[in-house]
């Protein structure tokens, strides 16, 4: 076990525990790679608040959470409700995750989750899954 793995042990755990398929543990460049496919957005979410308990504010910068929703899972469909703008999709929950996508103003996407009452878990028109504002985003 590298010490990365050790670090995170729980989260690993946890990962296993959630049911996801196509779990895979890896280190690359002294980061710990943890890839796969949760049955449910409450599971992504509960794996994202952990890693934030484990390393407060996703710090330390040597942990990447590659994990997507199965497409079985239950959804929503929700409107973006920008002023004109498209809305940024976040890796994580929070304004300090890299941008890995956009919806366009007035799209619809799939709301997967809400990790808490700022963030949504979606998925995009085309695909692309990831956090954003609650705010910008209104029931149809």
């Amino acid at each position: 076990m590298t010490a990365l793995e050790g670090k995170y042990a729980e989260l690993i755990a946890a990962a296993n525990a959630s049911g996801a398929s196509n779990l895979a543990v890896r280190v690359q460049d002294n980061v710990l790679y943890i890839d796969g496919v949760v049955p449910n957005g409450e599971a992504k979410d509960q794996l994202w608040g952990l890693y934030d308990k484990l390393d407060p504010d996703f710090r330390s910068g040597d942990l990447v959470l590659n994990l997507d929703v199965s497409p079985a899972a239950p959804s929503t469909r929700l409107k973006v409700t920008t002023q004109s703008s498209n809305l940024n999709i976040r890796k994580g929950p929070g304004t300090d995750q890299p941008i890995i996508g956009k919806a366009a103003h007035e799209s619809e996407v799939t709301l997967l989750s809400k990790y808490n009452a700022e963030w949504a878990l979606v998925r995009s028109a085309n695909g692309e899954e990831g956090y954003c504002s609650l705010q910008y985003l209104t029931a149809i």
